[in-house]
């Protein structure tokens, strides 16, 4: 559980890498309509999470620090108490709640924006605000610069409209040993999601079947959702990267790739497992699997501080052309086809990506142009795979099969911790398991 004061702390962090005289107003997300009158779930704004921990929609942060403020200054607008709407939607924070909760100096209710925003913008020479981020929010804020530009014998306008992602994203890359918790929880719920789909499966089961085995672990575990579309390809579906319909009767001897991830306390688990519907794994089947694996391992293996994403792919595509030489789908030498990246048709993908409030979290892979070296505190995936359509130029055996395997890695002081190994994924696991 994060607390309240870690909470404040990022909001310390963010406003002392701002020039003096700055006022940062960092919005939540809104409801979106689903059909006609009725919304989808609400899912908060990550940055607005990340420096809240506030589910309410509608909502505000604002932080000065103005001369005429003591170091950082924070308020908060959020939605009114209001009895007759929380019968019909539930209950609200509210103002007061809100200045204790979080420790703020003000709060104010949301038909209050236009006005506080004019008087926290006013006087300031820098406005650190997303454009682009949060529509209803930007509509605010652009109107109240609109106001205080219009009117310069009352108000003083800023100078700089800057935006604070960048050092948000910094922030965000590197987890705290709060945050590091609470994916681990992620990934041990999803572990045991997967683990559970994989007894499930059997011949003449339904894609949407597993998915449904998936979600209700998690969510009886405690996720309210998914952390993205769960992915449940069979067969040639598997080949399909963000095949989400999930609508197939799975035949016997069929693979099944399974893409899927809890979102617990606003932060992402994403594992990837492929095993065959009937619990025993074909020769031809075995062979790309075992090729992948051994790609994932060679990565992982690598991973560490001072490292890079890209020597860890380096690493795993050697190993992957290899195999593919060896399945009679490559020709040439290793050299060859990794210098035309012949392999690139069969893996599309990058070999993994950060992870966090968001699946595909925020970071900065590339700095001045080479890639970035791994430190303690990033958390990452891992996710290579190989892809055979049902080409006449594929070997017959191979024609239809898809694989992906991908854990969650958390780069340590040491080394590198896999906290998704709970998930079998060596041949001779996934078997027993699907035996039992």
């Amino acid at each position: 559980m994060i607390t309240p004061q870690e909470f404040t702390s990022r909001q310390d962090r963010l406003l002392a890498q701002c020039p003096e005289n700055s006022v940062c107003v960092i919005p939540a997300a809104t409801l979106v309509t689903r059909s006609r009158d009725t919304e989808y779930k609400f899912r908060q704004n990550s940055y607005f999470w990340y420096l809240t921990g506030f589910a309410e929609p509608d909502s505000v942060l604002l932080l000065s620090n103005h001369s005429r403020h003591p170091s950082c200054y924070r308020a908060m607008v959020c939605q009114a108490k209001d009895e007759h709407e929380e019968v019909w939607h539930g209950r609200r924070l509210g103002t007061q709640q809100a200045l204790s909760q979080f420790n703020l100096d003000e709060a104010y209710e949301s038909d209050q924006l236009a006005a506080v925003l004019d008087e926290w913008i006013d006087g300031h020479d820098h406005v650190f605000f997303a454009l682009g981020e949060e529509a209803w929010a930007e509509q605010q804020v652009m109107a109240s610069l609109q106001r205080l530009r219009s009117n310069p014998r009352k108000f003083a306008a800023p100078i700089h409209l800057s935006d604070p992602r960048p050092f948000l994203d910094e922030m965000r890359l590197f987890k705290s040993a709060a945050e590091i918790a609470t994916m681990k929880a992620a990934a041990k719920m999803t572990s045991e999601a997967h683990a559970r789909a994989m007894k499930f499966a059997h011949a003449g089961c339904y894609e949407y079947q597993l998915a449904a085995e998936i979600h209700h672990l998690i969510a009886m575990a405690g996720a309210h959702y998914p952390a993205y579309g769960t992915i449940v390809g069979s067969g040639e579906n598997a080949c399909i990267l963000h095949y989400t319909e999930n609508a197939d009767q799975i035949d016997d001897g069929k693979l099944v790739l399974i893409d899927a991830g809890a979102e617990y306390q606003g932060y992402a688990a994403d594992i990837t497992r492929t095993f065959p519907v009937n619990g025993k794994f074909t020769d031809a089947q075995a062979k790309v699997y075992n090729i992948v694996l051994k790609a994932q391992e060679a990565a992982i293996a690598l991973l560490k501080p001072g490292v890079t994403l890209g020597e860890a792919n380096q690493a795993s595509s050697k190993i992957l052309v290899e195999g593919l030489i060896e399945l009679g789908i490559l020709n040439g030498s290793v050299e060859e086809n990794l210098e035309n990246q012949a392999y690139r048709a069969f893996y599309m993908h990058g070999l993994g990506h950060f992870l966090g409030l968001d699946v595909h979290d925020v970071g900065v892979y590339k700095i001045a142009g080479e890639d970035r070296p791994l430190k303690p505190g990033m958390v990452l995936t891992i996710e290579p795979g190989l892809y055979l359509p049902a080409h006449e130029t594929i070997p017959e055996a191979y024609r239809g099969i898809g694989v992906r395997i991908e854990d969650n890695i958390v780069i340590t002081a040491k080394g590198a911790e896999v906290i998704t190994a709970n998930v079998p994924k060596s041949i001779a696991a996934i078997e027993k398991l699907m035996s039992e």
